[in-house]
């Protein structure tokens, strides 16, 4: 478990530390600590044993428990005294609440390294504009925050781009990522979004496909194009290679499509894959519209209510699961089963009952839409849902929802807190949010923590959050509640009067003179 004795190494400094192999048995004059996956825990969940002469057991379930055990110790039961440390004794044993705790970033607008160019924070068929090392130094320090925090995997739209690095890089954050407990789950739709590989010239890409093979492409039943509810501007979808769209009904896309799917489950050390059926439109020709006809309303699709085919994943989903469980049966296969429709009987019709039982289904909720979920939706219906895993998708907390300002550095934990709580309460198996701009930013770092820890523990209380959480890095409770007062009332609108943002000023810079640094840098 090399990252796990990296980090307590790095977390005590003041201590010498000796390897043992995992056959020695424990000095008995000196402390020791062992680190020991534990096969009969639940993946993430982990038991800390200390006491018994300075012995620390810490035992953990599959690829991120014994990481999770190691920064329970660091962050929560080890106390620095002088040149020592000390922690009390007994035993610690935790699960996660949510199985499925997952982030799901745009290579192009994640942000962690604020000191690069190119930077962006929205769109869909955006260029890479960053240099080409900037990919690998984003991710990998959104990768450190999701491994000391529990949050268990990171899809990544675009991870594939000749520009930032092609198979080499994805593969280096792969490892980089699996050390730390971490999967990767490249994003992948169906013969839309690039393919396989997002840009480059590869022939797993859409772009390098049609072009061989222009007779395949898909005869689109409209423009690409859409409006998300809730967002207060209209998006851009420029024509370019990015929009692209193969025909789902002709067997060689499907072929293309399945030996994809096997070179990316061949070629890296994923964590999983996401797949979905894309939602830049459906291919309307006379074989699609057939082979989906007696299974959906094509009506449902007018005036642009619907961008995608759920009998399009019924007929792709399977095959390309098995494809890649065939080779690794660990992975976590996620299927979009896109917006708004949780709810919506007919969308989840029986037909979907063909997708299979190990997949994992997301159920993508806009602003409106998650105000009728959290009102509506009961464990009974969840129970009785055609998908058997099911977990929701937050299309909103982030860039995709608000007015003119971008959401994405609001304080969205309450908004966590909530979502993790329902699906809790109705047996949603996880929840997925975006996880693009860096935690630099104090309203991003405290929603972070709030998504990490109310998705691990849905039972947490608020007080306790902010008791653990926030006031530490803001200078107190009290410092805290009026930290948070502060983002709730700049979040709620877009102009205050000038005398209001002086005031606010005033109580910032008050924060900013704290004597504790970090404090000083969260209130900056």
């Amino acid at each position: 478990h090399p990252h796990a004795a990296r980090r307590l190494r790095a977390s005590f400094p003041m201590l010498d530390w000796l390897d043992l192999p995992a056959t020695a048995a424990d000095p008995d004059d000196i402390p020791a600590i062992s680190l020991a996956e534990d096969a009969a825990l639940r993946e993430g969940a982990f038991r800390l044993e200390s006491g018994n002469g300075g012995r620390i057991a810490i035992s953990g379930g599959p690829f991120s428990g014994v990481i999770y055990g190691a920064e329970e110790l660091i962050q929560r039961r080890a106390r620095i005294v002088g040149n020592g440390v000390e922690v009390e004794s007994g035993v610690v044993e935790q699960e996660p609440g949510l199985t499925y705790r997952t982030w799901w970033n745009w290579d192009h607008s994640t942000n962690w390294d604020l000191e690069q160019i190119g930077v962006q924070e929205i769109g869909v068929m955006n260029p890479y504009g960053k240099p080409p090392d900037g990919f690998l130094k984003d991710f990998k320090k959104c990768v450190d925050f999701m491994s000391m925090h529990r949050i268990a995997a990171l899809v990544i739209f675009g991870l594939f781009r000749d520009n930032h690095g092609g198979v080499e890089a994805a593969q280096e954050l792969c490892r980089y990522a699996n050390e730390r407990g971490v999967r990767i789950l490249p994003g992948v739709a169906n013969l839309s979004y690039g393919g396989i590989y997002w840009e480059g010239d590869h022939p797993y890409n859409l772009g390098t496909w049609l072009r061989k093979h222009p007779d395949l492409a898909a005869s689109m039943e409209r423009p690409i194009g859409f409006q998300i509810p809730g967002l207060g501007f209209p998006l851009s979808f420029p024509r370019s290679e990015y929009g692209l769209s193969g025909c789902p009904s002709r067997p060689e896309n499907q072929e293309w499509m399945a030996e994809g799917i096997a070179w990316l489950t061949e070629t890296l050390d994923l964590g999983g894959i996401n797949i979905e059926a894309g939602d830049y439109g459906v291919c309307g020709c006379e074989r699609c519209a057939k082979r989906r006809a007696e299974r959906e309303d094509a009506a449902r699709r007018d005036g642009y209510a619907e961008s995608w085919s759920h009998a399009d994943m019924a007929d792709f989903f399977p095959r390309l699961y098995n494809i890649a469980t065939s080779r690794k049966p660990d992975l976590w296969i996620y299927s979009e089963l896109q917006w708004d429709n949780l709810l919506d009987s007919e969308a989840h019709g029986d037909f979907l009952r063909v997708l299979p039982a190990g997949g994992i289904y997301q159920h993508t909720l806009n602003h409106g839409y998650w105000d009728r979920v959290k009102s509506e939706l009961t464990a009974g219906y969840v129970a009785h849902l055609p998908t058997k895993q099911n977990v929701f998708r937050c299309q909103f907390a982030c860039q995709w929802g608000g007015d003119t300002r971008t959401e994405r550095y609001f304080f969205n934990g309450r908004i966590f807190e909530a979502q993790a709580r329902k699906a809790a309460e109705t047996g949603v198996d996880g929840l997925t949010v975006w996880g693009e701009p860096s935690p630099f930013h104090a309203s991003v770092e405290l929603s972070y923590l709030a998504y990490a820890r109310f998705s691990w523990d849905p039972a947490l209380t608020w007080e306790q959050f902010v008791r653990e959480e926030a006031a530490p890095r803001l200078g107190g409770i009290d410092a805290a509640g009026r930290f948070m007062a502060l983002m709730t009332e700049l979040d709620a609108q877009p102009q205050l009067a000038s005398g209001r943002l002086r005031a606010m000023r005033a109580e910032t810079t008050d924060g900013i003179a704290a004597s504790d640094e970090g404090v000083a840098r969260s209130w900056t």
